[in-house]
């Protein structure tokens, strides 16, 4: 039988943990010769004590024996005397991790002390105090070179004596000062303050003992508030990739960066996405998910440190806390920031919050090119979480479906955040159904996402109408028409051709709907709101308007903010209650009320949102308005020929009608009955209940009945005599 061929050996590559372990031998080579030197033993020629065979009191360090209180004075003081056994050893280390490092791959320790600029005295330092962290028999060594078997950890002392430096030294003061490295970046903390200093502890955080080790996972604490979304790509020369190269150019100076958001809340893409061209990773503190009555420094604190152990970017925000001492508390521990820093926020930068302000950059709005690349983007990336594995991923198709979920995505005034969010929440649903993301999977997707606070301030209304059920004269149906192209083709319009210059204006859009009672105004605005693929929420007047003064303007800012944020339309009804004309000022109710009209009138200009006012009293609203408005839609009443189609439209086709409900029928009760829109829906359903009561067609007595009802409702005048043959009861 013949013998297998013998592998040819490799050398073993070094683990993490294995540098680590040989730093630590260079330690424990030290802290032998300290015992040995402390016991009156002289150790030669690289023979050492082994620790296990020395004896130890059990009770040595928490009492001093008589006879040995004269003695006390005359122990061993000052540093280690050095060892040539040890220097050897420490130069045999040095230069594997040299090789190492030439060789592409430095040990965990050796970037550690590049990156937060430790020189070999802190580096010692270090190791020092976290050998008890890695090998236990290091706590009895310590309680022992300590005098304290209860001090089983490293002090300032022990650690200035192994490593040769007096403790009446100026380096030994300087090495463990606030400002130094080793405290200033976190990887060493003095505790027991209140004690002499040589015999104050030292402690190193278990993140980063853990780091030394290899294991980089994210602590506990931080997940919450660290979460590095992905980079979106930057689609061609528009604003956003140059925003992108603008950031990454600031980025190669040690400057923060201060982000002002746009509407669309691109700050945080562009950060992550310039630190991604600058050849970084970033991670984000997320302040909206911080807990405001902690201390905030703690937290910035942390995730600095774990930005310079990985070697990434921090990106902190939304400032604007409107408590200006957390902001300030928050922002103290980043200054002289060692990593790449970009902070974000809607406000402006206030100069009270740190005494050099950092670099300020503006990010500008999303255009629809942009938009329809960031939802191409998210929309075609792999669902990996798909029940069926052999079906393939529906959600990278390429068909008509995933263009018409991108033109349907791109109707939203999301940022990339927002996008990532309603694409995956799109595809988990078309996955879970098995079918490919569609236009109606996004829209119900983008639904869900805008619930939020806008729900809790106005009536949320899905749309359920068409263009067809909308009945009215050419004009106003135009006009309603030429609405949604406004909101449509404003980013191009208003942004890229910029025919809105200045002022601080936004770009939202805004119409009246004027016109009687019943006319289709709110009828109209569920038609606008599904054809541009949005919910429609209807403000509660009577959760805005407050007796205490200022209080409306504060319920009304909520609602127009919560808008903004939720891509909502905005439909106030009944808008002459809060839209009137300002009157002279007689006593102090009219000088508030004309500030609030004042305060709608600049909210309104700076709204980014479709707001829709309606009234049934057009000479009731503040000319001012007019001005503010895009467009005004008058709904006149119905003539024959609309009452017609009303009545045709309002019975619809699934109601049974009798033969007496045909052409000649609707259009006699057209002909007869001057009726608004509203009025002929009302007095439809009305006959509906009356037939099915009666389990039977709806029948043109139904209709005639319901339109006395109706006639009497309004407290008009109805003269049956004067009424056609075919209508006569």
């Amino acid at each position: 039988m013949t013998a297998p061929t013998a592998r040819p050996s490799r050398a073993p590559v070094p683990v993490p943990g294995d540098w680590l372990l040989a730093r630590l031998a260079v330690v424990e080579a030290t802290v032998r010769r300290a015992i040995a030197w402390r016991t009156g033993e002289d150790p030669t020629d690289g023979v050492l004590p082994e620790l296990e065979e020395t004896p130890f009191d059990p009770l040595h360090g928490l009492y001093v024996p008589d006879d040995m209180a004269p003695h006390l004075l005359d122990a061993p003081t000052g540093p280690l005397p050095p060892a040539s056994f040890e220097d050897a050893l420490a130069a045999s280390v040095r230069a594997r991790e040299d090789a190492a490092t030439a060789a592409g791959a430095p040990p965990p320790v050796r970037r550690l002390a590049e990156g937060f600029g430790l020189d070999e005295l802190a580096t010692q330092v270090l190791l020092i105090a976290l050998a008890p962290d890695v090998d236990a028999r290091f706590e009895r060594c310590y309680g022992y070179l300590n005098d304290d078997v209860t001090c089983r950890h490293a002090t300032i002392g022990l650690a200035l004596t192994l490593c040769g430096v007096p403790a009446v030294s100026a380096t030994a003061r300087r090495l463990f000062s606030p400002d130094a490295p080793l405290r200033a970046g976190g990887l060493l903390e003095v505790v027991d303050t209140s004690r002499p200093y040589p015999t104050r502890g030292l402690r190193v955080p278990d993140r980063v003992t853990a780091h030394l080790l290899g294991d980089d996972t994210m602590p506990a604490a931080l997940r919450p508030l660290l979460a590095p979304p992905p980079a979106p790509p930057s689609p061609g020369d528009g604003p956003l990739a140059g925003a992108v190269r603008h950031v990454t150019r600031l980025l190669t100076r040690p400057w923060p960066v201060y982000l002002r958001d746009s509407a669309d809340g691109t700050a945080t893409a562009i950060a992550h996405a310039a630190l991604a061209a600058s050849g970084r990773q970033g991670l984000q503190l997320a302040l909206d998910d911080a807990d405001h009555a902690a201390p905030p420094a703690d937290a910035v604190r942390a995730a600095l440190l774990e930005a310079r152990l990985r070697g990434h970017g921090l990106v902190i925000g939304p400032l604007g806390s409107p408590d200006d001492r957390w902001t300030r508390a928050l922002l103290a521990p980043l200054a002289d920031a060692p990593v790449p820093l970009v902070l974000t926020g809607n406000r402006p930068w206030d100069a009270r919050w740190t005494r050099t302000p950092p670099v300020l950059a503006d990010c500008p709005p999303l255009t629809r090119a942009e938009r329809a690349a960031l939802w191409r983007h998210e929309l075609s990336s792999p669902t990996p979480w798909a029940p069926d594995p052999t079906a393939g991923d529906h959600a990278t198709d390429d068909g008509a479906a995933g263009d018409d979920a991108v033109t349907a995505g791109a109707r939203h005034r999301a940022g990339p955040a927002r996008i990532h969010a309603v694409a995956t929440a799109a595809r988990r649903q078309a996955a879970a159904r098995g079918v490919p993301v569609d236009a109606a999977a996004v829209r119900e997707a983008a639904r869900s996402w805008s619930g939020g606070a806008l729900g809790r301030l106005a009536r949320p209304v899905r749309p359920a109408v068409t263009w067809d059920d909308l009945v009215l004269p050419e004009r106003p149906h135009e006009q309603l028409r030429d609405l949604v192209r406004r909101v449509r083709h404003r980013d191009r319009v208003l942004g890229q051709w910029r025919m809105r210059p200045g002022g601080g204006r936004g770009r939202g859009v805004g119409a009246l709907f004027s016109g009687g009672s019943g006319t289709g105004k709110t009828l109209a605005a569920e038609v606008v709101a599904a054809e541009l693929g949005l919910d429609l929420h209807v403000v509660d007047l009577a959760t805005v308007v407050d007796k205490y003064i200022g209080e409306t303007e504060k319920h009304l800012e909520r609602i127009f903010t919560a808008a903004d944020a939720d891509e909502a339309v905005l439909l106030f009804d009944e808008a002459d209650a809060v839209f009137g004309k300002r009157t002279p000022a007689q006593d102090a109710h009219d000088r508030y009320a004309n500030t609030g009209t004042s305060y709608l009138l600049q909210r309104l200009e700076s709204f980014d949102g479709l707001a829709l006012l309606t009234t049934n009293m057009h000479a009731n609203i503040d000319p001012a308005f007019l001005r503010r408005l895009d467009l005004v839609v008058h709904f006149p009443a119905p003539d024959e020929t609309l009452r017609r189609a009303l009545w045709e439209r309002c019975l619809g086709p699934a109601v049974p009608r009798a033969g007496d409900v045909g052409g000649a029928g609707l259009a006699a009760l057209a002909s007869a009955f001057d009726l608004s829109g509203g009025a002929i829906r009302c007095c439809a359903v009305t006959a509906a209940y009356r037939a099915a009561d009666d389990d039977r067609p709806v029948a043109l007595a139904d209709l005639l009945a319901a339109v006395r009802e109706e006639y009497a409702k309004l407290g008009r005048y109805m003269d049956e005599s004067a009424f056609p043959q075919e209508v006569r009861p």
